[in-house]
């Protein structure tokens, strides 16, 4: 990690931005495999509601 600290948190923004990726990619593959949304929010550690929220999930979809 950069001592500038507008270094540090640029870096820190691209890190966020490919972890966002990441657990999109991730939350979609586990729904392509049938986990329900609560599997899911479990392993993420926050509420089903949560991630349903985040990953768009439609009120149509399984659970």
């Amino acid at each position: 990690m950069s001592d500038d600290p507008v270094t540090a948190l640029r870096a820190i923004r691209l890190i966020h931005v490919e972890l966002s990726r990441l657990e999109a990619v991730a939350v979609r593959r586990a729904r392509t495999a049938g986990l329900p949304w609560a599997g899911i929010a479990d392993a993420l550690g926050v509420t089903r509601q949560a991630v349903h929220r985040k990953h768009g999930g439609s009120r149509f979809s399984r659970d």
